[in-house]
């Protein structure tokens, strides 16, 4: 069986024996970013299995972590931040507020804002070390000035794609953090 590795190479060469009128070369980069996708989604999913938070609940986590002291954002704020209905973040509010990780209290204008607890941050702080240790461990085979080059031109062509997308953020792919 082919490594997931050396997969997208057997793809994309057997097209181009099948196929010698198109160029199939993307599928070098594609089916290699999903295969990285399902490798680190799979690994992220497994360490916050092993942690007992779900995958939503950890993307409101970090989205408050994330905007500092005081950790506070409205529902708004929240569900733009994490691309997800309102609705959506009414439901991560409620399992979040049951574990006492947030509060939620009237804010300005009719929002509602929505605030980390101590033990909220104490859990997403430890969470958060634990899958950046992960994903360094998981992009070792590379070295740090790879992992640069790697990440400005991933986010070249994310732009690239944001661009054509007439400025339409993409859409979120797994849990934030």
């Amino acid at each position: 069986m082919p490594s997931a590795l050396d997969r997208a190479g057997q793809i994309e060469q057997a097209w181009r024996r099948e196929r010698p009128d198109l160029d199939p070369s993307a599928v070098g980069i594609v089916t290699r970013i999903w295969h990285l996708a399902k490798i680190f989604s799979d690994e992220r999913r497994t360490l916050l299995a092993a942690e007992d938070i779900d995958p939503a609940s950890m993307d409101l986590l970090g989205a408050l972590r994330r905007s500092g002291s005081p950790y506070a954002l409205t529902t708004r704020e929240l569900a733009r931040q994490t691309l997800v209905t309102p609705a959506a973040v009414s439901q991560r509010l409620t399992r979040a507020e049951q574990r006492g990780w947030v509060t939620r209290e009237p804010g300005e204008h009719r929002a509602v804002l929505v605030r980390l607890t101590d033990s909220g941050q104490r859990r997403v702080d430890d969470i958060v070390g634990r899958i950046f240790q992960r994903e360094a461990e998981l992009l070792a085979g590379i070295s740090s000035a790879q992992r640069s080059v790697l990440a400005r031109e991933l986010r070249r062509l994310l732009h690239s794609l944001d661009d054509d997308r007439a400025g339409q953020p993409l859409p979120g792919v797994g849990s934030q953090v």
